[in-house]
């Protein structure tokens, strides 16, 4: 027990180490995923760019903390799709993906028009019940 505790590897070797996981399983989910968690860190950076030019008096520090942060954030994120654990999660949502059966054009215009037409109906209804309260206690006088 205690071996095989010691050739697992640990946190530290997992975000330092280059390859990736299971390479030919789950490849479309992950790149997914790491498209998202980047465009998350880009962002953040770029508003820590924009706040720390409008703050700060040294004009190499409004580029140097966000681009090294940049630089950490996508190499996290390269590394986050290849923990074994999270790699695992992602292959089995990539494999219960290719189990769905996604709805034809036709069913989806179909389903969007009822949708549409029990949300006006519904809205009648409410405007309905609203008009009706209102006359109501209007002609008891509780409101005026």
């Amino acid at each position: 027990m205690a071996r095989e505790k010691a050739l697992q590897p640990s946190f530290v070797q997992d975000v330092f180490h280059v390859g990736v996981y299971k390479r030919s399983q789950g490849k479309l989910t992950r790149q997914v995923t790491f498209a998202a968690i980047a465009v998350a860190v880009l962002l953040g950076c770029w508003q820590l760019k924009a706040y720390l030019a409008s703050v700060a008096e040294n004009g190499g520090t409004q580029f140097l903390v966000p681009g090294l942060l940049v630089a950490a954030g996508l190499w996290l994120a390269y590394r986050a799709v290849n923990f074994p654990k999270f790699a695992d999660f992602l292959i089995s949502v990539d494999g219960e993906l290719a189990k769905v059966s996604w709805p034809t054009r036709l069913e989806v215009v179909r389903s969007t028009i009822v949708v549409i037409f029990v949300i006006f109906m519904l809205a009648g209804l409410l405007f309905a019940f609203d008009f009706l309260w209102k006359l109501i206690f209007s002609t008891l006088g509780i409101v005026g």
